[in-house]
């Protein structure tokens, strides 16, 4: 592709979806394919570098301890952190929830190559995961969230309760005690590891900010992570 022309983008995948139409794609550019995903018609994510989506798993599984390991994943995107939580050998299972149905149908049908779907540890499922942290009864070692750009840019205004008091307190609950929540951020949110920080049965909490060149540019993003406290009941 040369300078001037209009980049060649292949439609994947257009479905209704639960906030708005599902797309994606596939874009060529100098360096090869990218895939694009679209939500409601504004540009959601690519995988032109998922370094820090999949720092996301790997930060938080550095800090857990142990074998047979279960994460949960808040949000499947591009199959990036799942599969990074996959290729952990300490990881007995990885448990999945998307609140976009498309987007569960495309990984199953092979269309995020990104990510294994034959392997026996992992669980795809449709729903919010907000909803299933206040309401699930598993505990798991690690909970990964990556359903917003963070609490600065949401992609729909109902999640920013996951971000409050209310919702950090259900995915503190969902952790065994030990266990280890992560949020990421398309850009650095001390706020939020403060909130997280003052919150009791938490402890551990650290803002990590990772620094992405792309297209000459310097971009920041961010994860929080904090640990549930040892004596959590």
């Amino acid at each position: 592709m040369t300078g001037g022309e209009a980049p060649f983008r292949e439609e994947l995948g257009r479905a209704p979806g639960a906030y708005g139409e599902v797309l994606l794609r596939r874009r060529a550019a100098d360096d090869g394919e990218h895939l694009e995903l679209v939500v409601d018609g504004v540009f959601a994510m690519d995988d032109v570098d998922t370094a820090t989506e999949r720092a996301l798993a790997t930060e938080a599984l550095r800090r857990c301890r142990g074998q047979g390991l279960t994460v949960l994943v808040g949000g499947l995107g591009l199959g990036c952190t799942a599969a990074a939580a996959l290729a952990d050998p300490r990881v007995a299972a990885v448990e999945v929830v998307e609140v976009q149905p498309p987007l569960v149908d495309w990984a199953r049908e092979g269309l995020l190559p990104a990510l294994p779907v034959a392997d026996p540890r992992l669980r795809l499922r449709v729903g919010d995961v907000a909803a299933h942290l206040s309401g699930t009864r598993a505990r798991y070692d690690a909970v990964l969230l990556d359903v917003d750009n963070g609490p600065v840019f949401l992609v729909h205004p109902a999640n920013a309760g996951l971000y409050e008091e209310p919702g950090l307190a259900a995915a503190l609950g969902a952790l065994r005690p030990g266990g280890m929540l992560a949020i990421w951020s398309s850009a650095p949110v001390p706020e939020l590891a403060g909130r997280l920080a003052g919150r009791s049965g938490a402890a551990d909490v650290e803002h990590v900010v990772l620094a992405v060149e792309r297209d000459g540019r310097r971009h920041e993003y961010a994860l929080v992570l904090g640990r549930r406290a040892a004596q959590a009941s």
